[in-house]
């Protein structure tokens, strides 16, 4: 699925004789690349600016009418890793609808994020990059958990989440309760590989699954006593490869080859070579509190999720619930699934942190207590009045592939009978910082430091590079 201006930079040919160097020619394609985006979101601008303003103004004169809130008992103070991200987002209008106090976090590169608008985050900061400076991370963390005096934290960007080598514990560990499985469970959920051998060993269906480490592994593997192709995916997380389909055995021997040798794998970069089954993918979300889920939500996936619209699929819920019962703790768990066509259902991966789809609980009033409260009998599950929601942003891209009027009549059918997942009448200014402050101001980054980027994902506010 194409996305906003997903445009990849591909090896020039040969300059001919007399010709500007290919060197060249990357560069004019970098500095048109980047001012091109930035002049479309110029266009957009007003519009934006227009419809932000007009909220404003309304919020403005319903404000003297608003019935005032009851304070809850005992509010909490939240403390939200990722604050680029709309999932980030969503969580803080929600623990906020609820009566808690929000502070959000992310890195220093993404001071600039445009949620921290938001009027439902209290305050925001700015941490180290853990994985260039871990021990600056850990005592910036610290503090910011000390000052804010911070009942939860919930880790929902990677950052936050992967316990880096040789850490035991969170670094927040003591200071409050972190919403996170413990070390052996995250790096077992966040391996692939793991986590395909973890399901097998409890008698749960999973594609056949082997480990990569040396690409002659998959140069001297007969693919000829397999019933289905194979794909390849990075085990560190790859933005760019993830979206690699490519089925093995490609067409010749040769073909296969060059593909295997232009990927890094390596010993420290494992690969997991996964049986490919047909059939229609899915992705869910779990909240989970000591092994029960108290929030799920179950989407049609795609392979650049930019819509969420929730989907019955008990079978699915009854495979995620075996496993999350079987391995306990507490923390969030977010499934990749493929169901076969005769209703088989094969998890394909699971990633230890919040995912986008949790956008669809926008109007679900019990979010807040599905963190912070025991399981109930059944899970939260988004309202049966909640609209699907998209990225307009992403959904306006999309006009360029329609080719017939049918086409326009479905793309404006499903826009408009959606929710928009960053737009919030009560709460616009993230709408309008994101696309206008956020990723025009990443833009310049590259503009300035002549660099690329294969794609801008509005949903997790940065441009792939």
């Amino acid at each position: 699925m194409k996305t906003l201006l997903r445009e990849t930079i591909t090896n020039p040919p040969p300059a001919a004789s007399g010709a500007r160097s290919p060197h060249f020619s990357s560069l004019i394609f970098v500095i048109f690349q980047n001012l091109g985006t930035l002049a479309l979101l110029a266009i957009a601008l007003p519009l934006n600016l227009t419809v932000v303003s007009l909220a404003l103004l309304w919020n403005w004169i319903r404000q003297p009418f608003r019935q005032p809130a009851t304070p809850i008992q005992h509010p909490k103070n939240i403390l939200i890793a990722g604050a680029r991200m709309t999932k980030t987002l969503q969580l803080a209008r929600s623990f906020h609808a609820a009566g808690h106090r929000v502070i959000l976090i992310d890195t220093e590169k993404f001071w600039l994020n445009g949620n921290r608008f938001s009027n439902t985050v209290a305050k925001f900061y700015t941490v180290p990059d853990p994985n260039q400076d871990l021990e600056g991370y850990t005592k910036t963390l610290q503090a910011i958990a000390k000052a804010e005096t911070i009942d939860l934290f919930i880790p929902v960007a990677i950052f936050a989440v992967i316990y880096p080598e040789g850490m035991e514990q969170h670094p927040l560990s003591g200071y409050c309760e972190v919403f996170h499985f413990e070390r052996d469970i995250v790096r077992m959920l966040d391996d692939k590989f793991a986590f395909a051998e973890k399901a097998r060993s409890l008698s749960l269906t999973v594609p056949k699954s082997f480990k990569i480490t040396a690409p002659e592994q998959v140069l001297n593997f007969d693919f000829s006593q397999e019933k289905h192709q194979y794909i390849l995916k990075s085990i560190p997380y790859d933005a760019i490869r993830r979206l690699d389909l490519t089925k093995l055995p490609c067409d010749t021997p040769e073909a296969t080859a060059a593909f295997v040798n232009s990927l890094p794998i390596s010993e420290k970069k494992p690969w997991i070579m996964q049986e490919f089954i047909p059939g229609q993918e899915y992705c869910t979300h779990s909240t989970v509190r000591d092994g029960k889920s108290t929030l799920y939500c179950c989407c049609k996936s795609s392979a650049f999720q930019v819509n969420y619209e929730n989907v019955d699929k008990p079978e699915i819920s009854e495979w995620i619930n075996r496993f999350l019962e079987s391995i306990g703790g507490t923390g969030q768990a977010s499934f990749d699934i493929i169901q076969a066509a005769d209703g088989t259902v094969y998890p394909i991966e699971c990633n230890p942190r919040t995912h986008s789809a949790i956008t669809m609980f926008y109007n679900h009033p019990g979010v807040a207590d599905a963190y912070l409260s025991q399981p109930a009998a059944e899970p939260l599950q988004p309202l049966p009045d909640s609209k699907p929601t998209h990225w307009l942003y992403h959904e306006l891209w999309r006009l360029n592939q329609i080719r017939s009027f049918k086409q326009l009549q479905t793309w404006f059918k499903n826009v408009w009978r959606g929710k928009e997942a960053i737009f919030e009448v009560s709460d616009p200014l993230p709408f309008l910082m994101v696309h206008h402050w956020q990723i025009p101001l990443l833009l310049l980054g590259n503009l300035r430091r002549l660099k690329s980027w294969t794609r801008i994902d509005f949903n997790i506010g940065e441009l792939i590079e």
